[in-house]
């Protein structure tokens, strides 16, 4: 029987992340040969994956990294199955060893066939773990982005963002933090709202005006305030004529008022753009630039944005769930 010593067993513990008893069990079983005992341990962990495969792994950590010229980035989950495992010191550190080799690669299947270290590659490390920790551990969110300038934000290690810039400017930084944290605080679906497909728009407008009216069906039968049905969703469909129509009903409002005409245009830019906000939800929720900027909502982030000379050329976002 091989002589296995505290050393032997800190070796492999450091080298695999196994607990100690765990590692001097697989030393035991491979009679002290290092490799043989790292095998016995990936083998468990192939046992333990294939008997929580169906679990539930909506936990865990979300992590970033931008390389030494801020010209590619990216950010990835690594998933487990309960907050506790999340939380842990040695997870995130995973997480975040993980994440600086993904940046070399371009897509997540490219990213676990790759090699880990010498021995094994991402994807056998990720079942390794999974039986030293007992969890299902898997990377959920992958994504690259390149450009000028690439930033990066981390809400909580729930949530990750990337910002590209079109051009380096002295407050790249700044800017694609500002913009990262407001991909992960709002999301987006596209930057403008000039991106969205007209038949995208029209049945979104169907869809949102019957959920409304619907919901005030209830409210009319409980006696409550009625929400108000937006004629449109988006200021794409705001043309020059629906704003010209809406300037008249607003004149029109404030006459049934009684309202003076000589103050008219000191109220009507108001209603107009209460018109526009309320006719334009599809942009606040889908398009970056159209949503209102969470750090001065006085402004919409395209505003924020040219104040810096710059554009916005992507941005990514992952979540945990």
């Amino acid at each position: 029987m091989a002589n296995i010593t505290a050393a032997d067993v800190n070796k492999l513990r450091q080298a695999t992340g196994a607990g100690m008893m765990d590692c001097k069990k697989a030393l035991v079983e491979a009679e002290g040969d290092f490799d043989k005992a790292i095998e016995v341990l990936r083998k468990k962990g192939q046992k333990v994956a294939a008997n929580r495969s169906d679990r539930d792994s909506s936990e865990g950590a979300a992590v970033s990294f931008v390389n030494a010229d801020n010209t590619r980035g990216v950010i990835i989950t690594l998933n487990c199955e309960t907050d506790f495992v999340g939380k842990n010191d040695s997870f995130v550190a995973l997480a975040k060893e993980l994440v600086e080799k993904a940046i070399n690669y371009n897509t997540k299947d490219e990213f676990l066939a790759s090699p880990y270290d010498a021995t094994m590659t991402v994807a056998e490390k990720l079942i390794e773990q999974t039986g030293v920790i007992g969890e299902k551990i898997e990377i959920g969110g992958f994504e690259i982005l390149e450009g000028a300038f690439v930033g990066s934000y981390v809400h909580g290690n729930k949530i990750a963002a990337l910002t590209a810039l079109s051009s380096k400017i002295d407050n790249s930084e700044v800017l694609t933090k500002d913009i990262s944290m407001q991909v992960a605080s709002m999301g987006a679906d596209t930057l403008s709202y000039k991106d969205f497909d007209p038949a995208f728009i029209a049945s979104e407008t169907e869809a949102r005006i019957a959920v409304i009216e619907k919901e005030n069906e209830e409210l009319v039968r409980l006696g409550k305030t009625l929400k108000n049905v937006p004629q449109y969703i988006s200021y794409a469909q705001i043309t020059p004529e629906v704003l010209a129509k809406a300037e008249e009903d607003a004149k029109a409002e404030l006459k049934a008022e009684g309202k003076p005409e000589q103050i008219w245009d000191k109220i009507i830019p108001g209603k107009i753009q209460r018109f526009i906000s309320d006719n334009t939800t599809l942009d606040q929720e889908k398009a970056l630039l159209d949503q209102n900027f969470i750090k001065d909502e006085s402004k919409k982030v395209g505003d924020y944005v040219k104040g810096f000379g710059v554009e916005i050329s992507g941005f990514k976002r992952v979540t945990l769930g």
